[in-house]
């Protein structure tokens, strides 16, 4: 199957949370949007903030990762949510702005009103964008 690319949106902490236990849950837990993905898709974590529940803007791409394998589990965090997840290998990387990466995204169709496709919590992206995002990343 062919590899696929995505955007989870989540907090800062909660990526990083997410990048240190080698899991990607997204939707708050959800397992639908986890059933979309597969083993070896690639996936960019955008926070667009530093902390889940804060105010504080983050605007980030910052983290990325490579789905491990199809199976999905849950994880107790306390009694009454247990999350959806799946394992995946995190990447070598460093955080990027979006602000400088607008114009050059074609998943942002609206430039002016670029926020609102992250208010979808998990996007599918094209090749192309995948690799704009994730090179600057790399090249800091």
């Amino acid at each position: 199957m062919a590899t696929r690319y995505w955007v989870v949106v989540t907090s800062r902490d909660h990526a990083l949370d997410g990048a240190k236990a080698g899991v990607v849950q997204v939707n708050h837990g959800k397992e639908g949007p986890l059933k979309r993905m597969s083993a070896g898709d690639k996936i960019l974590f955008y926070a667009g903030k530093e902390i889940y529940g804060q105010k504080d803007l983050c605007q980030r791409f910052v983290a990325l990762a490579v789905l491990a394998d199809d199976n999905i589990f849950q994880y107790e965090v306390s009694a009454n949510f247990k999350p959806y997840r799946r394992k995946a290998e995190y990447l070598e990387g460093n955080e990027a702005e979006i602000r400088p990466l607008i114009n050059r995204l074609e998943f942002i169709e609206n430039k002016e009103k670029w926020g609102y496709i992250f208010r979808t919590g998990l996007f599918e992206i094209h090749k192309h964008d995948f690799d704009l995002i994730e090179s600057q990343m790399h090249d800091k």
